[in-house]
């Protein structure tokens, strides 16, 4: 199974939300003085599914803490704060997080939550990798039961920042039943998208064998197909974007999508009708990546014919040859895809309007020429005359790392990766080999 997954992810054939890491910057003592104590009733009077902000992460008392906490005890150059301090903060949550009988549901959600943010900044590996024995079924315990809707969300984003920390190859097994039944079953719409995001995180990077990864896939398909009904989701647009984004994370790590081309297309297809942007935009980036795969590099014996129209040549210089048909009705695709790229309708708001004109005027070029990326440009270099081509798209590592994306498949594992990771994702790929593993990078070159 290992063989397997590192092959997906080394495969350069076929594999975001702005958000600041933050953790609570309370000291040993408090946290479990504030784990043991009742709700105050500012607590109470709130809204308990209320959602935070992209600034603030509420706690059970009603309190918030800053985005700036986590630089007390990440980034603190202050004398008094050692530079482990965080360490002892993870452990006094795992600690936490295990000792359910002296917990609190409120208490273990603000636990759960904290130790998420800690992990995806700070590549924390080795002060995990013992604690599982404990730590994992407590987490899923909090999954399963699902006191409330807090703490089983919480519980499955430490979850899918848990596998992608871990590198493990066997821990799929150990999470693949209980988070299908959640996704399944769960009365919670939120509770369910983040269910699907840890399920496709733990398929992909926990361990799979090939057939494991296709009857993922083929659940994901269902909930497409269905518009979420066969999951009791109806009309969810947001549970059937997550689902559309997993299938398109777990297909970057199959070589050869042909098979599994016809059904999937005419799902997505049919997915550009929906009303909710994200559907749209999850749906075309689909079919974009579709067309990618359906070609491969010439091989060094394969001879074609001079007729041959299915061949292009990328701006290396590979040869790259049509395998195979993504779909018969191609015409009426890109008639479809111009129209989402041009869009002026008034029933779709200035910022649908935008995020469709920017995302499917790509995903309409590399359906036209599959060779091309997403941000392909065809203007001319001055300096060298060339078309730009693509990489425009580039996330800087640090001084001297920057990783391109020029493929649709880089750009699915780094929109997972960043779903997980947050802004902890480039701290990741420094130091943890599952994420850069997963994107091949390039040295900056120096001026």
């Amino acid at each position: 199974m290992h063989d397997l997954r590192r092959q997906a992810l080394e495969s350069g054939k076929t594999v975001s939300r702005k958000a600041r890491s933050r953790v609570v910057s309370t000291t040993s003592s408090k946290a479990n003085s504030r784990l043991n104590s009742p709700a105050q009733s500012r607590a109470a009077s709130r809204n308990p599914s209320r959602q935070g902000s992209d600034d603030e992460e509420y706690l059970s008392d009603g309190t918030a803490w800053s985005t700036n906490s986590i630089d007390d005890i990440l980034n603190s150059d202050d004398a008094d704060v050692p530079a482990d301090a965080w360490k002892q903060e993870l452990h006094t949550r795992i600690e936490q997080i295990v000792d359910r009988k002296r917990s609190s549901t409120d208490g273990r959600a603000d636990s759960l939550n904290a130790y998420t943010h800690i992990i995806m900044a700070r590549y924390a590996k080795d002060d995990i990798e013992n604690c599982m024995t404990e730590l994992l079924p407590s987490i899923l315990r909090s999954i399963k039961s699902e006191t409330t809707e807090r703490e089983a969300v919480t519980a499955l984003k430490a979850l899918a920042a848990t596998i992608v920390t871990l590198d493990s190859d066997d821990i799929y097994d150990s999470v693949a039943d209980t988070l299908k039944r959640t996704v399944s079953n769960s009365e919670s719409t939120h509770t369910k998208i983040s269910a699907i995001h840890a399920y496709g995180t733990a398929a992909f990077f926990g361990g799979t064998s090939e057939e494991e990864l296709e009857d993922v896939m083929n659940f994901f398909l269902e909930i497409i197909e269905s518009d979420g009904l066969s999951i009791d989701a109806h009309d969810e647009g947001s549970v059937v974007t997550a689902a559309l984004e997993e299938w398109g994370l777990l297909a970057t790590g199959v070589d050869d999508l042909e098979e599994a081309t016809e059904a999937a297309i005419e799902a997505f297809v049919e997915q550009l009708q929906s009303s909710d942007s994200g559907v749209q935009v999850a749906a075309g980036e689909n079919i974009a990546l579709l067309y990618e795969k359906s070609y491969t590099e010439l091989e060094d014996d394969e001879v074609l014919s001079e007729e041959s129209d299915d061949e292009e040549e990328t701006r290396h210089g590979a040869k790259m040859v049509k395998r195979y048909n993504v779909y018969r009705r191609q015409d009426q695709l890109l008639h479809d895809l111009d129209e989402l790229a041009n869009i002026s309708s008034r029933r779709v708001s200035k910022k649908d309007r935008k995020t469709l004109h920017s995302n499917f005027a790509d995903i309409r070029n590399s359906v036209e020429k599959p060779t091309r990326g997403p941000k392909y440009s065809t203007a001319l270099d001055q300096d060298t005359g060339m078309t730009y081509g693509g990489g425009r798209m580039k996330v800087k590592i640090n001084r001297n790392v920057e990783v391109r994306i020029d493929k649709w498949w880089k750009l699915q594992r780094l929109n997972a990766l960043r779903r997980v990771l947050q802004a902890g994702f480039t701290h990741h790929f420094d130091e943890n080999e599952a994420v850069s593993r997963c994107l091949p990078f390039s040295m900056l070159s120096k001026r």
